[in-house]
C-alpha cells in the first residue's frame, strides 16, 4: 500500500505531465492559428485578383472555332 507521500509524488508527476501536454497543445494551436491567418490572407488576395481579372461566366464565353 502506498504512503501519503508516494501518493502525493504520483499526483505531482501526473500534474507535471498534464502541464507539459497542455503547453504542447497550446503551442500547436498557436502554430495552426498562424497558418490559418496566412491562408485567409492568401484567399482574400486570390479573390481580389479574380475580381480584377474580369472573367466571364462560362455561359458567356465564346466557343473556340473547332466546336
Amino acid at each position: 500500500m502506498k504512503t501519503q507521500e508516494e501518493k502525493l509524488i504520483d499526483i505531482e508527476i501526473t500534474l507535471t505531465e498534464h502541464e507539459k501536454t497542455i503547453n504542447e497543445l497550446n503551442d500547436e494551436c498557436i502554430r495552426m492559428n498562424k497558418t490559418i491567418d496566412a491562408l485567409v490572407k492568401q484567399v482574400k488576395l486570390l479573390s481580389e485578383q479574380l475580381k480584377d481579372a474580369n472573367i466571364k461566366p462560362l455561359s458567356e464565353e465564346t466557343r473556340p472555332p473547332h466546336y
